[in-house]
């Protein structure tokens, strides 16, 4: 897998590079800047793109921006955002954008089998989205009829469906077996009044519309 990496900080843009090259990746390019990302990007569009979302001169949305402009003008690349500090709006914008995208803070790179999983899932078109994030974006159940919505094991399966976790992923993680979780899937999806699919899009649009049937 050919990945672009971009980030101002060297020590970790470096220790990124690294990173993926003691685990078989190819890393094509190094940016330390937005405007340099994007005109690497153009040249030869790599697999995947590992941006920060704060870049230079301004350091708030530059590579926010970037990001986008990516997914607009190369939907073959995917784009994994990675930000120091918790970026909700900018999140539910990713995962309203589909598939081939991830967002992951900072302090995840740490636990680096995450970290490659999440660049594996994002650079195969899958995608990646912080638990941080998730649990912010869901939040604990709510009185009411939207917190009614889903049982609280359909609310563990949208969870880790909403971090990009296939269905085998999640049995593992939850103890069930593929066929329980593909059940927990099906229902989930009726219960949000979405069409069953195997597509991916899917799946991030049930967690949409259970965050707009909570408020989220």
């Amino acid at each position: 897998m050919r990945v672009v990496i971009a980030e101002d900080a060297v020590l970790l843009r470096e220790g990124m590079a690294g990173l993926l090259l003691d685990h078989g990746y190819e890393v094509v390019g190094r940016c330390g800047d937005a405007e340099e990302l994007l005109a690497r990007v153009a040249v030869d569009p790599p697999d995947l793109v590992i941006t920060d979302i704060r870049m230079p001169p301004t350091f708030t949305d530059e590579g926010a921006r970037a990001a986008v402009q990516i997914r607009n003008r190369f939907p073959g690349v995917g784009v994994l955002v990675l930000s120091q500090h918790l970026e909700t709006r900018f999140a539910v914008e990713l995962v309203a954008s589909g598939t081939g995208f991830g967002y992951l803070l900072k302090d995840r790179i740490l636990a680096v089998e995450e970290f490659l999983d999440a660049v594996e899932r994002v650079g195969s078109g899958g995608s990646a989205l912080d638990p941080t994030v998730v649990a912010r974006l869901l939040g604990p159940a709510r009185d009411g009829a939207a917190s009614d919505t889903l049982t609280a094991r359909e609310r563990e399966v949208l969870q880790l469906m909403a971090e990009g976790r296939s269905n085998a992923a999640i049995a593992s993680a939850l103890w069930l077996t593929e066929r329980t979780v593909e059940t927990h899937v099906r229902s989930i999806f009726l219960r949000l009044r979405l069409p069953a699919s195997t597509t991916d899009h899917r799946r991030v649009l049930a967690v949409l519309a259970f965050l707009r049937l909570t408020g989220g």
